[in-house]
C-alpha cells in the first residue's frame, strides 16, 4: 500500500458501488483511470468466492447496471468508434455468464437507471415532451436537432439540477419483457406509431421498450417489486403554493391500471419509495419531515400495506436516520450514521427498535450500499482513514468479514484520534483528528462538513485528509450541531441558526484541539465546502485573524439571493428569518484572513453567482491587508466545466495543489509555485 499523496489518491482504483442478487451474485462497480490517465472509466468486477472476475474491459465506461439471477449482467455504455471516441448516447447491453456482451437497444437520449425483476427489464428514459412512444420520440428529437434548437420551455421548478439542465425532455419509466434466451433472440424493427408491423428500413434491436403511464411531475426516485409488475415512484410537482414537492404513487407496470396516488406531498411532509417486501404486498416508504421556518428536518420509515394504503412507523424508538432493506419477510437490516462512525441495525418490522448488529462506537467504519445476497448481508465499508471495500456481515454475530477487494487500499500516514468538547448548552461534542508523523507541534487545518446534514465518518476522494497529513498538517474533522448520527436533538440544535450553534460547536472543538501540545495554535487554517463553505465564510467574518487563511469551496455567500437562484426548492422559505441574522455577506467588512474562493460554473446547487459575488465583495469591502504591491491577497480558483464537486482528474489535482499551496503560503510562510497547468 502507498501513502496518500495527491497522485496516489487520485490515481487509485475506486470502489463506487455494489450490485447483488437474491441468489448470491456480488458485482462491484469500480472506477479507474483510462489509458491516457486523464479521466475515469467505470468497470464491473464480479466477486466470486475468493476470486475477482473482471466482467467488462475496453475503453467504454459503464453507466447503469442491473443483475439477473441467471448470471446475465445488463448495463449501459457508450459504443467506442474506430476513432476512439464514444457515441453521444449510451446503448443498452447484456453480458451473458459466458461470451461477449451484446447490444440490446439504442435510442436518442440513451438510458438511465436499470432494474431487472421477474422476466422484465425496467429503465429510465429521457423522452421528448410530446412523444407518446419510442418512434415519435426519435422523430421529434431528430426534428429538434436538425433545427438546431436548444431552448426549453418550463412550467415547473426546478429548471436545472446539480450540474445539468432539465428539459425539454421528460423522464419516464419504460419496460420490456426479456426473451427466454437473449443469446438467440432476433433483432427486429421497432414498431412505428401508426402500425405494429413497423418499417422495413427501421433500425433493429433485441428489446423494444414500452413507456409506462406516468403521473404528473418530474421523476425523482423509484423502486420495483420482485415480479417487475409494480413500482413505487416519487414525482416532484409544483402546484398551488407547493414548490417541487414530491408525491408518492404506485404504478401498474404490466396492466392497465392508472397511477395510484398513495401519499400527497405537503409543504411540511413528503414520502419516498423504499423496498417492496419479498411477497410484494407491503413496502417500506421514507417519511421526510420538511425543514421549514418552524420545524426541523427529520427522517423516518413507514411500512405501507399496499392493499389498504395504511402504514405504521418502523422502529419508532430508534433515534437515527436509517435506510432499511428486507432480510426476509419479517426482518429488516439498515445502515445509519452513528457518533462519527456508521452502524448496521437488524430487527423485526414490528419491533419498537432494532439492535445494533455492527459498527457504532469503539470502531472506525461506516457502511453503505447495503443489500442481501444469498441470505448474506453485503455492504461497502469505509472510514476516515480506510478506503471503501466490500464486506460481508454475519447476521447473528455482526462480525465484519472483508471480501476480495477490486479497489486499491491506500495506507494512511500518521494517526487517527478523537477530540471531545462541551457545547455552550452542555451538549457533548466530538471530532476526528488526523495527525501527521512526528511529535509536532503541527500546523492545523479545520474541515467543516457540508450538508448541512452530514457527518465526518467515511472515506472521501474529494476532501480527503490524506494529502494534507502527508504534507505535515493535522486535520480536524468536527461534527457540530446539524450533524447526523447523534440523534434528532443534534439536528434540532442548529437548523434554525446555521451560524449559531454549529459555529460555536466547531470553535469549542478547535479550542480543545489547539490546546494540545502536538498542535501549533499559531498556525491554523479553516476550510469547508457547500454548507461547510457557508461556515468558512461565516468564520471569516467572525474570527478576525485567528486563522491564518480560509478556503471556501462551492460556498453560500448571500443566503438571501441563494434562495431564488439555487435548484434546491427547500432553501428559500426556511431561511427567510435566518437571512437577517446568519448571512455571511453582512460581515464582509470584518474579514481579515486571506481567502481562497473555489467554485465551478456548472454548480446549480450553490450557483456560480455566489462565488462571483463573494469574490467581488472580498476585493471591494474586506479588511484583509493587501500585499506590498497593493494587490489583494485573496485568490479565486474557478472551474468553468465543473459542478458542485470537482471530479475531473486534472482539475482535482489542481484543486488539491492550489489548496495546499495556499495553506503553505499563509500558514507556513512558504513561497508557492503555481503549477503550469493553471496557465
Amino acid at each position: 500500500m502507498t501513502s496518500t499523496s495527491i497522485e496516489t489518491l487520485l490515481d487509485a482504483t475506486r470502489l463506487t458501488g455494489l450490485e447483488t442478487t437474491e441468489g448470491g451474485r456480488i458485482v462491484a462497480r469500480v472506477s479507474a483511470l483510462d489509458a491516457k490517465g486523464t479521466s475515469y472509466r467505470g468497470a464491473l468486477v464480479e466477486i466470486d468466492g475468493e476470486r475477482l472476475v473482471p466482467l467488462t474491459r475496453g475503453s467504454a465506461s459503464i453507466g447503469a447496471v442491473a443483475l439477473a439471477e441467471d448470471g446475465t449482467t445488463f448495463f449501459t455504455a457508450k459504443r467506442v468508434g474506430e476513432d476512439g471516441e464514444e457515441t453521444e448516447d449510451a446503448q443498452l447491453w447484456a453480458l451473458p455468464p459466458r461470451g461477449e456482451a451484446r447490444e440490446l437497444a439504442s435510442r436518442p437520449g440513451g438510458f438511465g437507471g436499470l432494474a431487472v425483476a421477474g422476466r422484465y427489464l425496467l429503465t429510465e428514459l429521457e423522452i421528448h415532451s410530446q412523444a407518446t412512444d419510442e418512434t415519435t420520440h426519435a422523430e421529434l428529437s431528430a426534428t429538434r436537432t436538425k433545427a438546431k434548437v436548444t431552448a426549453a420551455l418550463h412550467s415547473g421548478f426546478p429548471t436545472r439540477y446539480w450540474d445539468h439542465d432539465l428539459g425539454p425532455s421528460r423522464t419516464v419509466l419504460a419496460i420490456a419483457a426479456l426473451p427466454e434466451d437473449l443469446a438467440t433472440a432476433e433483432r427486429t424493427p421497432a414498431p412505428t406509431a401508426e402500425e405494429a408491423g413497423g418499417d422495413e428500413d427501421a433500425p433493429t434491436q433485441v428489446l423494444h421498450l414500452r413507456h409506462v403511464t406516468m403521473p404528473p411531475g418530474r421523476l425523482v426516485d423509484w423502486t420495483v417489486d420482485r415480479t417487475g409488475e409494480q413500482a413505487l415512484v416519487a414525482m416532484a410537482d409544483t402546484r398551488d403554493d407547493r414548490l417541487a414537492v414530491t408525491d408518492l404513487y404506485l404504478l401498474d407496470l404490466v396492466g392497465a391500471q392508472p397511477p395510484r396516488l398513495l401519499r400527497e406531498g405537503t409543504n411540511q411532509l413528503e414520502h419516498g419509495p423504499g423496498e417492496f417486501s419479498p411477497s410484494g404486498d407491503r413496502a417500506l416508504i421514507g417519511r421526510h419531515r420538511v425543514w421549514t421556518q418552524t420545524q426541523t428536518m427529520s427522517v423516518g420509515i413507514e411500512l405501507l400495506d399496499l392493499a389498504t394504503g395504511e402504514s405504521a412507523a418502523v422502529w419508532p424508538e430508534l433515534d437515527h436516520w436509517v435506510e432499511p432493506v428486507w432480510l426476509d419477510e419479517n426482518t429488516l437490516v439498515a445502515t445509519s450514521d452513528d457518533t462519527g462512525r456508521g452502524a448496521v441495525w437488524i430487527g423485526g418490522v414490528s419491533d419498537a427498535a432494532p439492535r445494533r448488529l455492527a459498527g457504532g462506537p469503539q470502531q472506525d467504519l461506516a457502511f453503505s450500499d447495503l443489500s442481501i445476497a444469498g441470505g448474506a448481508i453485503i455492504a461497502s465499508a469505509s472510514g476516515i482513514a480506510v478506503a471503501p471495500h466490500p464486506v460481508r456481515i454475519d447476521r447473528s454475530s455482526g462480525a465484519v468479514e472483508a471480501l476480495p477487494n477490486p479497489a486499491d487500499a491506500l495506507a494512511q500516514e500518521g494517526t487517527l484520534t478523537e477530540v471531545t468538547a462541551t457545547a455552550e448548552d452542555g451538549t457533548a461534542l466530538r471530532a476526528w483528528l488526523r495527525l501527521p508523523a512526528g511529535e509536532g507541534p503541527h500546523p492545523l487545518v479545520v474541515f467543516a462538513h457540508g450538508g448541512p446534514w452530514g457527518s465526518w465518518n467515511a472515506w472521501t476522494y474529494r476532501w480527503n485528509p490524506g494529502p494534507f497529513v502527508a504534507a505535515g498538517y493535522a486535520v480536524l474533522l468536527p461534527d457540530p450541531a446539524i450533524s447526523t448520527g447523534y440523534g434528532q436533538s443534534m439536528i434540532d440544535r442548529g437548523q434554525h441558526e446555521l451560524g449559531g450553534a454549529p459555529y460555536t460547536d466547531i470553535m469549542a472543538l478547535v479550542d480543545v484541539t489547539i490546546a494540545r501540545e502536538d498542535i501549533d495554535e499559531s498556525a491554523t487554517a479553516f476550510a469547508g465546502g457547500s454548507y461547510g463553505g457557508y461556515m468558512a465564510n461565516w468564520v471569516a467574518g467572525h474570527t478576525g485573524d485567528r486563522f491564518r487563511c480560509i478556503v471556501t469551496h462551492a460556498s453560500l455567500w448571500d443566503t438571501e439571493t441563494m434562495g431564488s437562484t439555487t435548484d434546491n426548492a427547500g432553501w428559500h422559505r426556511p431561511m427567510i428569518e435566518q437571512n437577517a441574522r446568519y448571512n455571511p455577506k453582512d460581515s464582509v467588512r470584518e474579514i481579515v484572513a486571506p481567502m481562497l474562493v473555489i467554485h465551478g460554473d456548472k454548480d446549480y446547487r450553490v450557483p456560480i453567482a455566489q462565488g462571483h459575488a463573494l469574490w467581488h465583495d472580498l476585493n471591494e469591502y474586506s479588511a484583509t491587508p493587501r500585499d506590498e504591491h497593493g494587490r489583494t491577497r485573496h485568490r479565486y480558483l474557478y472551474f468553468p466545466d465543473e459542478g458542485h464537486w470537482i471530479t475531473g482528474r486534472g482539475n482535482a489535482q489542481v484543486w488539491y495543489e492550489t489548496f495546499l499551496g495556499f495553506l503553505d503560503e499563509h500558514v507556513r510562510g512558504e513561497t508557492w509555485e503555481r503549477p503550469a497547468t493553471l496557465g
